[in-house]
């Protein structure tokens, strides 16, 4: 299916690994110039130089910590007019409430929550002023499927979901829509660091995190590339009249209210 994105301009945090630097790669073979963003400058160099030889687009990168207001401001100077954002850089804390510290809620927040929101509102204002664009939040399905090992992720996710509906829900009248995705389990670094404090919980110890692939439907986590291609259709004229939602991409985890869950 020709997603009819060639051409367009695409920004993306948290590109230089996982789930963002996949979502680079399917523009990319779409026909997108990029602007991608982590706070790691020689892994996106890396990539750009990939990706201009492999598909023949524009890359840009940009080596910043979005955790930073100024540099929130200043990506969004330096991205100019996008045609597409798409919000993924964050780690939030996993573990209960007794473990974690106010520091590293604050953290957590500082990049994912607050990065997504005041990156939105710069962006946004662009896309406004000329009545088109799209804004894609990668979020989390620990927002919609609460989770006391996770209070923190489930917290702010829940947040970011309320964000992308109270401002999906107006946008198109300016002629810009804002989705989102909750990925569940993803096979990237960043399941096996929450796999492991995870394991800890359940077992105390976190060598055992493998064994919680085995719980997930189908006995595997997502695969970047199947979140990624979810991101670039929610993006595309395709699906030009979805705004203020949000798709879960779990394999059916929210649905069945656990993350892990034995076998009946």
């Amino acid at each position: 299916m020709d997603l009819r994105l060639k051409g367009k301009s695409v920004l993306i945090t948290g590109a230089s690994k996982g789930i963002g630097l996949a979502t680079a790669e399917v523009f990319a073979a779409e026909g997108c110039d990029l602007h991608l963003t982590a706070r790691s400058g020689p892994a996106l160099e890396e990539h750009k130089a990939r990706l201009e030889r492999d598909f023949g687009v524009q890359v840009t990168t940009y080596a910043l910590d979005l955790a930073k207001s100024e540099n929130i401001a200043e990506l969004a100077r330096l991205a100019g007019d996008v045609d597409i954002l798409v919000n993924n850089a964050g780690e939030v804390p996993s573990g209960p409430i007794e473990s974690l510290t106010e520091e590293s809620w604050r953290a957590g927040y500082d990049l994912k929550l607050f990065g997504y929101i005041f990156l939105t509102k710069a962006i946004y204002a662009r896309m406004k002023a000329r009545g088109d664009g799209v804004i894609v939040n990668d979020i989390g399905n620990s927002g919609e499927n609460w989770d006391a090992n996770y209070i923190a992720g489930s917290t702010g996710n829940a947040a970011l979901m309320a964000f992308t509906k109270a401002l999906g829900g107006q946008s198109m009248d300016f002629g810009v829509r804002v989705v989102a995705v909750n990925p569940g389990p993803v096979e990237t670094d960043r399941m096996i660091k929450i796999n492991k404090r995870r394991a800890l919980d359940l077992y105390g110890d976190e060598t055992r995190h493998v064994e919680l692939r085995a719980k997930y439907p189908g006995g595997r986590p997502a695969s970047p590339g199947e979140v990624a291609d979810l991101i670039a259709f929610l993006a595309s004229p395709r699906a030009g009249y979805i705004s203020g939602s949000i798709v879960t991409i779990d394999g059916g985890i929210a649905s069945r209210g656990s993350i892990i869950k034995e076998k009946a």
